[in-house]
């Protein structure tokens, strides 16, 4: 546990040192531009004026700034610098020679010097501003993948795991965009001013959704498809519905979200902060949990995935409910197989004799304990007794850890220093090894195979109850997340 919470406060010093990097970024470019403010303006307004010096700018009541330059990109774009040389607010009007208004804009002069524009709320050292924006989430998107892809062993399964992965790919994609448009804005910057860079943060939630809709879709029609098989052959009830539930909300989701962001909405100033408000709430939410979901299968499929290295000391085989006639069904025979047949082939490799250590207590209507249950089937294939250790008390997957743990440290005196795994059906791998370590119990975790029908819905059970277990701290950071990106469109709506 030592070297994972260092693993972890190195991967906070590194977000700490991306932001770090981030502000030098903006404070060294403010800097550098000095009292320099640079004015990209649309040139459609009037395609007749081809030429800067057909362009005027005249300032209300005597008041101005000098301008050092007045040039014509191109036909879409002309690009006024200012510097002005004391602080003020200034209104400016951009014409023509015919005396036709090409722009018209408010300008305010902090007493640094810093320029602002009412218009555009383009400033002083803006591009210092998005280059920084597109290093946060690029830097983040890095040191979340890299630390994300370096989890072994017990780590793979841990809520970090679901954040880093989560938290990566958000980044990424967001990312990725903000590069592009910080390079749209060089080449062409009045495709992209600060209004647009303020919207497009605000609307980061939406603009992550819109770009994963295409495989939100097929995750959703994946999620349907296998959960109406499901049906099929299991009666219906809420923990078999889940699927087609979170199936059928996603994509509702995606649409009402399209269809928010393409309505023309008009209002008072304040209806029209009130629904870009609630619109950038909206995306934040469904975003977030969009993350959620996505780590969460990733974690879970490389979970499932993961077959641990055959040197190890005990097998834990986690029990679930079976027959009245003490015979295994089809489910927990497959973990009891799964078990067996790692630790023969750990055996046939050169490695040790394992202890397999099935798992769980009598039930309501079970005839007997799982794990003798299990135990008995384990004899029937030919594993010696000296091989088997039964845990007989647990009522649930944390105390299945818990009291193996207990077990191991009364034979070993410790199970710190010992090699464990667990093995449980695919689609549980992931939340047990959360269990195992709230537990404390240093283990891997193997998964057994199961109906393809059947393993996407209990995998979302899974996932249920994973966040279930952390409501408080998920409420507050979405709480967090809903403030930031909201009170940003409150502010430049």
């Amino acid at each position: 546990m030592n070297r994972f919470m260092r693993k972890r406060k190195l991967y906070f010093t590194q977000v700490t040192a991306v932001i770090a990097a981030c502000l030098i970024v903006i404070i060294g470019g403010r800097i550098l531009n000095g009292n320099r403010f640079e004015m990209s303006i649309p040139y459609g307004f009037d395609q007749a004026v081809m030429q800067s010096e057909d362009i005027q700018i005249n300032w209300e009541d005597g008041r101005e700034i000098p301008v050092e330059e007045v040039s014509v990109r191109n036909e879409n774009e002309t690009l006024i610098v200012l510097s002005p040389d004391k602080p003020g607010d200034y209104i400016m009007h951009v014409k023509n020679n015919d005396g036709r208004e090409l722009f018209y804009d408010e300008l305010h002069v902090s007493g640094m010097l810093t320029t602002y524009s009412m218009q555009t709320r383009n400033f002083t050292g803006d591009n210092a501003v998005i280059a920084g924006i597109t290093l946060l989430f690029l830097g983040l998107a890095v040191i979340s993948i890299m630390r994300f892809v370096k989890l072994g062993g017990p780590q793979l399964c841990s809520y970090d795991a679901i954040w880093l992965c989560g938290v990566g790919i958000f980044c990424a994609v967001t990312g990725l965009y903000f590069l592009n448009t910080f390079i749209r804005r060089i080449v062409q910057a009045e495709l992209a001013w600060m209004r647009f860079i303020y919207e497009t943060f605000s609307l980061s939630g939406w603009i992550f959704s819109l770009i994963l809709m295409p495989a939100m879709f097929a995750f959703s029609i994946l999620m349907i498809v296998s959960n109406i098989e499901l049906l099929r052959h299991e009666r219906a009830r809420v923990q078999n519905i889940l699927g087609l539930g979170i199936g059928v909300a996603i994509i509702a989701c995606e649409i009402v979200g399209y269809k928010i962001l393409s309505m023309d909405f008009s209002g008072s100033e304040m209806q029209v902060r009130i629904f870009y408000t609630l619109s950038s709430m909206y995306y934040t939410i469904f975003t977030y949990f969009e993350c959620i979901l996505i780590g969460s299968v990733v974690c879970g499929l490389r979970a499932a995935r993961h077959v641990p290295a055959p040197v190890q000391d005990y097998i834990l085989i986690l029990g679930c409910g079976f027959r009245k006639d003490g015979t295994l069904p089809p489910l927990l025979r497959g973990r009891v197989d799964k078990a067996i047949e790692f630790w023969k082939k750990q055996q046939e490799q050169g490695g040790k004799e394992a202890i397999l250590l099935p798992s769980g207590g009598q039930g309501n209507g079970e005839p007997m304990p799982e794990a003798e249950a299990m135990g008995r089937y384990l004899r029937e294939c030919g594993i010696p007794e000296r091989a088997i250790l039964q845990e007989e008390k647990s009522r649930n997957t944390y105390q299945n850890m818990e009291f193996s743990k207990k077990l191991i440290e009364e034979r070993e005196g410790s199970a710190e220093d010992k090699n464990v795994i667990f093995v449980t059906t695919n689609y549980h791998v992931f939340r047990s090894g959360v269990w195992a370590g709230l537990a404390n119990l240093r283990a891997e975790g193997l998964g057994s195979d199961t109906k393809w029908w059947f393993w996407p819905n209990a995998f979302i059970r899974e996932c249920v109850g994973l966040l279930a277990n952390r409501i408080v701290p998920e409420v507050i950071i979405l709480i967090v997340l809903v403030i930031l990106f909201g009170g940003v469109a409150t502010l430049i709506a």
